[in-house]
């Protein structure tokens, strides 16, 4: 499991999502209203906006606020215009990261994100100079309690990839294209689906085992996501795990 896996693990445990819930809705809200704006407000002819709906259902937004946020996309109820913008930079240590952003003001979030980055240690670079280190993947992370040879099985005549341990779940990987289809199946054959997200994986990590150091690289990663532009901070680094749970403990 990646480093960055296993913050987003810990930080669940230990209650952060569940704190940042309102954040957390607003950003899914926004992943939706663009998913329909680009490809409509039907779920069955959509594909992103199916995957966007079911990833709110998993963080329990509320279905009126998904209808909302779904006719804000189609022009049916008034709302800002969000764009899709990436930036990409270093962490202290080389810990490539990007960023992944929807904003209604590009000048804004790119003062913020410059800002983020210069106040904790870190460097922005220009596009393309870190993104070749990373794949769009579809993640399906399922219950332990799936035995893992049925699940293979069903993984693999599913489409999937590949099936590996992801310490308190089993992770499947697919083709992004192929991430609602293969969640389909996985669930209509019994398996208990945690969540299915299409994520940035990366393909090499850095390695951070100074304590000063690892929080130098989470100070950063946690100051972009706080930023209100911000959907997801994906970053390359592996360190041990009682370093992370360290830092969330502070």
């Amino acid at each position: 499991m990646s480093g960055h896996s296993k913050w987003a693990t810990i930080k669940h445990k230990k209650g952060a999502v569940d704190k940042a819930r309102g954040k957390l809705f607003a950003k899914l809200i926004r992943q939706i209203e663009v998913a329909a704006r680009e490809g409509g407000g039907d779920t069955s002819a959509n594909a992103t906006l199916r995957t966007m709906v079911q990833k709110a259902r998993d963080a329990s937004v509320p279905q009126a606020t998904i209808e909302r946020a779904i006719k804000r996309g189609t022009g049916e109820l008034e709302g800002a215009r969000y764009e899709q913008v990436n930036y990409e930079g270093y962490a202290p240590g080389g810990v490539a990261i990007i960023v992944s952003c929807l904003t209604d003001n590009r000048n804004r979030t790119g003062a913020d994100v410059r800002a983020a980055f210069s106040r904790n240690g870190g460097s922005l670079a220009e596009p393309g100079a870190v993104s070749w280190q990373f794949q769009r993947l579809g993640q399906i992370r399922l219950s332990r309690d799936a035995d893992e040879d049925e699940l293979f099985q069903a993984a693999l005549a599913a489409g999937a990839e590949d099936l590996t341990d992801d310490g308190d779940a089993w992770l499947v990987t697919v083709a992004a294209s192929d991430l609602g289809a293969v969640r389909d199946a996985l669930e209509a054959a019994g398996f208990a689906v945690e969540s299915a997200e299409v994520e940035l994986v990366p393909q090499t990590t850095v390695p951070v085992e100074d304590p000063q150091e690892a929080r130098r690289v989470l100070r950063l990663v946690e100051a972009l996501e706080d930023l209100d532009d911000v959907q997801e901070v994906t970053a390359n680094f592996d360190m041990p795990e009682s370093l992370l749970e360290e830092f969330v403990a502070e």
